[in-house]
């Protein structure tokens, strides 16, 4: 057999990835400002990056995650924490409002984001040992209470992390929040205009800030137009819609005079409308009603909802640029942002 003849041995095709040295070479520049470039660097002049970002296109080349995550110690991750959720977490707006919002924020960055649900203390043990480990380069956390311990381990552990919320106006920890007592006084001013003076509300948790604020502004504005603000007129609620209608059927037993009320979400605002129509009470005929969030809920009741608007997905993509910058920057960036908030008017106030 002639050597032409013999069988030749197998040839793949080179399909080697380019690589940093091929992307510096095509773009005349050092290896090092191609690693800058890619990291995010500012320190690099506007013609470079140009330069950088053409051969990359052109090469097709892909950073290797890995090498980079040993280099600079990042992971590309994002850490979602939500506690003691339950089942709140599939059932009110508010909270998939923001995901949308964060996920929008982090997709041009190229972060993974991880959702993670906590309940009790040891469960917050576990998660604090396991940012420790550098699992995720931030963390966003969401439905924050007065006394939640997490947050300060966060700090203690130097975690880039920005709040949804606040645990009160002392808060240390970048946070982003809606303007809830500009809210809420919009709410009654509207409901006194309407010519309503037996004003109730249905609170949040009053260990969060955010129902917190929600009740001063309610008593503000009653205190603006000289309307007594009494105490018997305020019932607590959960966010649930449960919690809502309870507290319409405690506020109902000790006024039955009542003629509106400010639910401090939608959710609650949907369970008073249920208990008010089981007490045979007309919305707004007899009982106007405004909740707070404009969120699906509010379009879907009979009859629809006034609400206040706070800015959910706004809410989300700025706190996930706050934390970017946090990440970037080692703590730089922005510390509290507040959004503000607009009244929805619909036929139930």
């Amino acid at each position: 057999m002639s050597p032409a003849e013999q069988p030749q041995p197998h040839r793949t095709a080179d399909v080697r990835r380019p690589t940093l040295n091929a992307v510096a070479a095509r773009a005349g520049v050092g290896r090092g400002t191609v690693s800058r470039v890619i990291n995010g660097s500012p320190k690099v002049s506007a013609r470079s990056r140009a330069a950088v970002e053409q051969a990359i296109a052109e090469l097709g080349y892909v950073p290797n995650r890995a090498a980079r995550s040993l280099a600079t110690r990042r992971t590309d991750a994002v850490a979602l924490v939500v506690p003691d959720a339950g089942t709140r977490l599939f059932s009110e707006p508010y909270f998939s409002g923001i995901i949308r919002g964060v996920s929008t924020g982090l997709a041009g960055a190229g972060m993974q984001l991880l959702l993670v649900l906590t309940g009790d203390e040891k469960e917050h043990g576990r998660l604090a040992a396991y940012l420790a480990a550098h699992r995720v380069d931030g963390v966003l956390m969401m439905a924050v209470h007065g006394d939640d311990t997490l947050p300060d381990r966060l700090e203690e552990l130097a975690v880039p992390t920005v709040l949804a919320g606040r645990r009160s106006d002392r808060e240390r920890l970048g946070h982003v929040r809606a303007d809830n007592r500009g809210g809420a006084r919009l709410a009654v001013r509207h409901l006194l205009a309407g010519g309503r003076r037996s004003i109730g509300t249905i609170t949040g948790p009053l260990d969060m800030d955010v129902a917190r604020a929600r009740l001063e502004g309610y008593r503000e504005a009653l205190r603006e137009a000289g309307v007594a603000v009494a105490d018997d007129l305020v019932a607590a609620g959960d966010f649930t819609e449960e919690g809502g209608r309870l507290a319409m059927r405690e506020l109902l037993r000790r006024h039955p005079e009542l003629d509106a009320v400010f639910a401090a979400s939608d959710v609650m605002a949907s369970g008073a409308v249920l208990e008010l129509r089981a007490a045979g009470r007309r919305v707004p005929h007899d009982v106007a009603l405004i909740g707070f969030d404009d969120s699906i809920v509010a379009r879907h009741i009979d009859p629809p909802l006034t609400s206040v608007r706070q800015p959910l997905e706004e809410m989300g993509r700025t706190m996930a640029s706050l934390l970017l910058e946090e990440i970037a920057h080692c703590g730089t960036g922005r510390r509290e942002v507040v959004l503000p908030t607009e009244l929805v008017v619909r036929a139930s106030a």
